[in-house]
Order: C-alpha cells, then structure tokens, then sequence
C-alpha cells in the first residue's frame, strides 16, 4: 500500500496512491490524516489496503491523477523525529578527512539525534536558506515510521512495529554544525526543515528488498542533472531499522507516527558515489588533500529517488530547488 497527503491544512489530507503512482483516492472515509489512521492503525490499515486494492483494479470511480507537486510530506508533522547515523563508513570517514580516530564504541552504540519534526516539507518544496555561506548540505536517507512501540522494547519486537517506509532529504548547513557541536548539546540552527519523497509504503510493497530491517536498493542522489552517488541502503548498514528503534525505546515508548532515519546512506570505498557533498568532500581531502566540490548554492537543485528491480520509482521523487530566503525586516 501507497500512502501520501495533499496540501490542506497543517496536517494535509491523505489519499491512498496506486502502485504504480498514476493514480490516487481519497482516504477521508476511513482517516482524514495519516497521522489518526496510524493512532488507529490497527483498524485503518485493513480498510486502507481494501480501498489500495480496489484502486489498483480501476473500481475506484471517484480516483484522479496523481501529482507530486500537489504533495506536502506524508507526515506534514510529526511527534517525533530521531535520526540516526547507521553507516558508521560514513562517519568512520568524516573523521578520516580531518585526521581524528574513530571510538570503538561508536560500531556498538548508535548515533542518534532528535530533529524538529513540528514541521517537514513536501517533495518539490524549495530549500529556504538565508546564506550560502552556512554550506547547504542535501542528505539521503532511507526512514522508517513506527506505531506505539513499548519502553524497553527488543530489537526483535521493534521490527513488528515498522509500519511505513520512505525516503528523506535531511539537509544539512555544514558550516554551522562545528561551533554547534563545540557546546557539546547537539545539532539546532544546523538542521533546518527535513523533505519527504510523495509517498510512504507499507512493508510488503517492497518484496524482498525488505527484509524485515534493511532496505537493499541503491539510493540515487543526483545534484542538477549529475548523479553523485547510488549507494545500496542495505549494504553496510551498521546498525538495521529495528535496532535502531530498540536504541530509541529504551528508556521511553515512541508514540505513533515517529519517524527513525538512518543517517546518509553510505557503502564502503564509496564506489557507487555519495549521498551527501560532505562525503564527496571528504574523499577528496583524503585523495589530495583538499576538497574541491562546493556545497549547494542558489538555484541549485537536488533529486532524491529509489528505483525498483525494474526501474520504477517506488516512492516518487524528492526534487527541489535551493532558494535564498529573505527574513522579515521587522
């Protein structure tokens, strides 16, 4: 089953969408947002997949066609956002290019941080930035979103919990990251608003790429037409999705809705390229000893897409512009 909402309100107005994301249907008899048909989930969901069915067969005379662009986030806020950074390669080395060791600790406990989820943006959503000088980041990421998971829960019992499965653009503002993270309290002013690909999937749309805790597809990310790296998400993925929950859930219940990323996604040796400029940056720093490709600037555009065995999107794609925002004068 394919999930999405349309712009309406804070909270957006969910529709069910076809496999093949042609078409779409309103979801208002059953949910009039997903957040509520997740606090229910467990009611939702059968009439949710009956409608999903009878949309694919063509019996749904009130469908229309489907537009990306009319799409805020699936979640357009959510209760809880905590992003993790599974591809210790990834952080392994970020480290490498400034000459800093890796902690052992860091291949046994999970990275994790909690980002603002009081409001995330649709998939064709301009990237508002007062300052190119702030170095805008794009970063792909597989998430998850969860229903009620319990304190204290097991990995094992995490992953009964995984109901839906996206795609994020958790941008990043590089330059302000060190000074934040010099007062040792976490990323703030250096994470603005995170974008969401069209549609949210359950589970068993995604065969067996799923299973059960990785998603094994390359995840492209392209910056103005180039690619700069399809790396798989389930190879080297350190810590899997149902871990990352348990991480999450020890010492408090996640609430429905939350959404767990993995960090930028990331292989070893970067053959398939990069999900992230900083990776791009620090492979350079490595190879020569500086790094020669910018980060985004105005009027840049970034895509974010995953493709199945076949070559079709599974979620839609995360396309948008870098725009510089003016704040109020006043």
């Amino acid at each position: 089953m394919k999930l999405a909402s349309l712009r309406s309100g804070r909270d957006g107005k969910l529709v069910v969408v076809s496999r093949d994301l042609n078409r779409a249907v309103s979801a208002a008899q059953i949910s009039p947002t997903l957040q509520s048909a997740l606090d229910d989930w467990t009611s939702t969901e059968p009439a949710l997949q009956a409608l999903y069915a009878q949309l694919n067969a063509g019996e749904c005379s009130e469908a229309f066609a489907f537009d990306p662009a009319a799409c805020a986030a699936p979640l357009p806020r959510a209760y809880h956002w905590a992003d993790g950074s599974a591809y210790v390669t990834h952080v392994e080395l970020v480290r490498k290019a400034r000459g800093a060791e890796l902690p052992e600790s860091f291949w046994t406990d999970p990275l994790v941080y909690m980002g603002a989820s009081d409001a995330f943006i649709g998939p064709h959503d301009d990237i508002d930035v007062e300052s190119e000088a702030w170095g805008i980041d794009f970063e792909a990421e597989v998430v998850v979103i969860t229903d009620d998971v319990p304190a204290g829960s097991s990995p094992e019992l995490a992953r009964d919990h995984i109901r839906l499965i996206g795609l994020v653009n958790d941008v990043s503002l590089r330059n302000l990251i060190p000074a934040e993270l010099g007062k040792q309290f976490g990323f703030y002013q250096s994470k603005p608003w995170t974008s969401f690909t069209p549609v949210l999937a359950t589970p068993d749309e995604l065969g067996d790429a799923w299973d059960g805790a990785r998603l094994h597809l390359p995840l492209r990310a392209s910056l103005n037409g180039k690619l700069i790296g399809a790396p798989d998400a389930g190879q080297d993925m350190t810590f899997d999705f149902p871990t990352l929950i348990a991480h999450c859930a020890k010492s408090r219940s996640l609430m429905a809705g939350t959404v767990i990323g993995s960090g930028t996604v990331s292989n070893v040796g970067s053959e398939q390229g990069s999900c992230c400029l900083a990776e791009v940056r620090c492979l350079e720093i490595i190879a020569t000893g500086a790094a020669t490709t910018p980060f985004m600037s105005f009027g840049d555009r970034v895509e974010i897409d995953m493709l199945d065995a076949n070559g079709t999107t599974i979620f839609g794609k995360i396309d948008q512009v870098v725009t510089h925002y003016q704040p109020p004068e006043k």
